[in-house]
């Protein structure tokens, strides 16, 4: 009989030494898609939960608004060379007036002024233009990296705005599990620290690694939010799993 209550004893202690955790698999590297200009979708090739790769399509807005810009810097880079033309044309011509004192020096002084000033202005047009067309390649959004669309806010016919989230893509290859521990179990924890991992509905169990320690407490129930990296071979998990960490 002692030797069953010493064995109990024994097993409750080790089992008071495990501390376990519930949390979710989350993707340390989800991005918020957003267009750099305002105008209306014209195509959305991508549906939620759908897999891209880096730099494929996932949705193109109109090109009015930068079409007009491109037409008013063209005619403004067209008016500054007609322009330079004209009164360069002009400056020769008072040149040669100039070689035989035919007219004030000052003149031609004033006339090479205005071609440098209209030299500066084609510059400053052309440098535009080039802008300008440069803002095409921004009308049709491509993913940064491989992952899944979590979320798709838009759809054809609507406006994007800038800054406004269109589509969430989350990275699968960059999984860890985050959980809150109480601030009386911090001591247990360190950045590094090997924990076990496990995700019930795929079987899954695994060391990973606290990778880590985020020092704002929730003033409600008092926990620290952790985060565990784990090596990710199996292609089914995905955000959102319920997951556990248990710390020795």
């Amino acid at each position: 009989m002692k030797k069953i209550i010493l064995l109990l004893s024994l097993s409750l202690a080790l089992i008071a030494e495990t501390l376990t955790l519930s949390g979710s698999v989350i993707s340390d590297n989800q991005k918020m898609i957003t267009s750099r200009f305002m105008g209306f979708v014209t195509n959305v090739n991508v549906s939620e939960g759908e897999y891209v790769k880096k730099g494929d399509l996932l949705y193109s807005i109109d090109s009015r608004e930068i079409d007009s810009a491109k037409r008013q810097a063209e005619s403004a880079l067209q008016m500054y060379e007609n322009q330079y033309t004209n009164v360069r044309l002009n400056l020769d011509r008072h040149k040669r007036l100039f070689e035989k004192d035919m007219v004030a020096k000052y003149k031609v002084e004033e006339l090479e002024l205005a071609a440098k000033n209209l030299e500066n202005m084609t510059n400053i047009a052309k440098a535009r233009l080039t802008e300008v067309k440069n803002q095409y390649r921004y009308l049709n959004i491509k993913a940064p990296n491989d992952g899944v669309v979590i979320a798709k806010n838009i759809k054809v016919g609507e406006m994007a705005m800038p800054g406004m989230p269109a589509i969430i893509l989350s990275d699968l290859t960059n999984l860890k599990i985050e959980a809150e521990i109480a601030e009386g179990n911090l001591t247990l924890i360190k950045h590094g620290k090997k924990v076990t991992v496990n995700i019930p509905s795929l079987g899954i169990t695994q060391i990973g690694k606290i990778s880590a320690i985020i020092p704002s407490s929730n003033p409600m129930t008092h926990t620290f939010k952790i985060k565990v990296s784990f090596n990710n071979k199996n292609n089914s998990v995905y955000p959102g799993m319920y997951a556990t960490i248990q710390i020795d």
